[in-house]
């Protein structure tokens, strides 16, 4: 796999990763009320769910390479429109804050984790985001298998890091006393840099695509 090629699969996953969502306001929920040690156990829930999610995905685009190049082609540019879509809905979209839901007593691992796959496996949006960002950083002349696993492990320690920020951020707000949330001008700002970011990496694989 092309070096530049990870790193803008490395790069345009961490944004996807970082946008506030179903799974972001879950562990920042989970480190506030449980702290950062417990809600490992939600955040580790949300990464096997989206290790099953990518599994199906990886093994539909590895079906499709060899049923035609020209599907899988075309996948690829349906792919690059799904980015430009995520981000030009982040850019302009009205981000509310992150409220935090209290709960009521302890939880316990199993019960964070369950919750943290729920969250994943609920969510049809993650296996769209790996069906279509997948084939960009494909490259047919090498073997398919090392790219994908690469791509795999890549995305799983980058969901642990950051989702545990997420984690440790609702825990400081509990901690420091602030209530309601994560202030709306800070989840805006996140959704508009994460935006911009996605659109530019949408660009960047256009010229992939086409130089292909």
């Amino acid at each position: 796999m092309d070096f530049h090629l990870f790193l803008l699969f490395a790069t345009t996953t961490a944004i996807v990763i970082s946008s506030p969502g179903p799974s972001a306001i879950l562990v920042v929920t989970q480190g506030a009320n449980h702290g950062l040690g417990r809600a490992i156990f939600g955040i580790l829930g949300i990464a096997v769910g989206g290790i099953i999610y990518f599994t199906l995905s990886a093994t539909g685009i590895s079906s499709l390479i060899l049923a035609s190049t020209t599907v899988f082609s075309t996948i690829k540019w349906i792919g690059v429109a799904f980015l430009l879509y995520l981000g030009c809905k982040a850019l302009f979209s009205k981000s509310a804050l992150i409220n935090i839901t209290p709960e009521k007593g302890q939880k316990t691992r199993s019960a964070l984790f369950l919750q943290g796959l729920f969250i994943m496996i609920s969510n049809p949006k993650a296996m769209l985001f790996f069906t279509a960002i997948l084939p960009q950083f494909i490259d047919l002349d090498h073997p398919i298998a090392p790219q994908i696993l690469i791509m795999g492990v890549t995305t799983y320690a980058l969901q642990i890091p950051i989702y545990s920020a997420y984690a440790y951020m609702g825990e400081r707000i509990t901690r420091s006393g602030i209530k309601g949330g994560i202030k709306a001008w800070f989840a805006n700002a996140l959704n508009k840099c994460a935006g911009a970011a996605l659109v530019f990496a949408g660009i960047k694989m256009i010229g992939v695509t086409v130089s292909k």
